[in-house]
């Protein structure tokens, strides 16, 4: 047990209790593809969201046209479930007629939901539906915070599992960039970015007005653009990071399309995004080797802690995937993020109304 703190506040768990929370003001925003379908995990989620009962749970949908009848009759069996599913045709239309159609993935679904949950509650939870671990703490000790100075809640947790450590894109990429970006950059934005303990964790709590104010990368990089809006809109003083314990997660591969290289390419855009935008200009012909020296020195330290604990530990595979992060390192490029849902000219109600005509279309 520890109870250090960070530049952010740092909530522990002590004893596994569960504080009271404003969950019947609060909506939970659940991502879901076809690889969560009937999954143990996903509805062990929502068994026991149900048992939670926050005002509303979204589960933000991408699937296609042939699969979305029987993924919202499977979702239907949990109350208070709402299905929105984001790739129908009308909802593609009401988007291309706002300049707002393109690239589909998990960010886009989640800026949609977002857009449906800030309608109706205060306060808005984000998290996946792929954790076994998932408990029924979770979504009260993030909202917690959110009813007194805090504005922004993000979790945090182990991944330790089948004897080794995981959380790699966040151990092996993360950390070590912001570190070599900090080495070089005494900026309060890259200070931010350095104080969570989990930093690429998909559990949140947000406000609703903070939730309007997000831009938000359509596939990956979504956690990291929470990051930097909520820097802005509440700071080092509004933030605070919740204990949740052991998580045990699906895993990706490093390679292919869907794998951790990949996303790292896209966890570093959004990086390096953020902090452009706070004025820090990257010298991105060296970073990648600055990048490589801190990774592996912290390779190192997790040997140590490791062995430490009786863990396996592959010191060639770790250095090998940083050697296939390093080569992910490049400016950022085009900036593709969905804008703010203050700024757009799209009503979330039209939205929903779209969303529902669609599913009840292929009901």
């Amino acid at each position: 047990m520890e109870y250090v703190q960070e530049r952010i506040t740092t909530l522990h768990d002590f004893g596994d209790a569960t504080p009271d929370a404003p969950t019947d003001r609060a909506t939970v925003v659940v991502p879901m593809t076809d690889r969560e379908y009937r999954t143990p995990a996903a509805e062990r989620v929502l068994s026991t969201l149900a048992d939670i009962d926050p005002a509303r749970v979204i589960v933000a949908l991408r699937t296609e046209p042939a699969n979305v009848g029987a993924f919202d009759a499977w979702l239907g069996a949990f109350d208070p479930v709402e299905t929105l599913w984001c790739g129908g045709p009308r909802v593609r239309e009401l988007l291309a007629e706002h300049g707002l159609d393109g690239a589909r993935g998990k960010g886009r679904d989640v800026w949609l939901a977002l857009g449906v949950a800030a309608l109706d509650t205060e306060y808005v939870v984000i998290h996946d539906a792929d954790a076994t671990s998932y408990s029924s703490g979770h979504v009260p000790r993030l909202l917690a915070p959110l009813d007194g100075e805090f504005g922004f809640v993000k979790g945090y947790y182990a991944r330790v599992e089948r004897n080794q450590l995981f959380g790699r894109l966040f151990r092996l990429f993360y950390v070590p960039l912001v570190r070599a970006l900090a080495q070089r950059h005494d900026a309060a934005i890259l200070g931010y970015l350095d104080a969570f303990r989990y930093a690429l964790a998909g559990e949140v709590a947000l406000t609703a007005d903070l939730a309007r104010q997000l831009r938000v990368s359509r596939e990956w990089g979504l956690e990291i653009d929470t990051l930097g809006a909520a820097f802005d809109a509440v700071g080092f003083a509004g933030t605070a990071q919740v204990d949740l314990g052991t998580h045990v997660h699906d895993h990706r591969d490093v390679g292919g399309s869907a794998g951790l290289a990949a996303m790292s390419r896209a966890v570093g855009a959004a990086v390096f995004r953020a902090i452009e935008e706070h004025g820090v200009e990257p010298a991105y012909e060296t970073l990648p080797a600055r990048y490589e020296t801190a990774a592996k020195t912290l390779v190192e330290q997790y040997a140590a802690d490791a062995a430490h604990n009786g863990l396996d530990y592959d010191r060639v595979a770790e250095r090998d995937q940083v050697a296939q992060y390093a080569a992910a390192i490049d400016s950022p490029g085009a900036d593709t993020r969905l804008p703010a849902w203050a700024d757009t000219s799209l009503d979330p109600e039209h939205f929903r109304r779209a969303a529902q005509a669609d599913l009840e279309s292929v009901d």
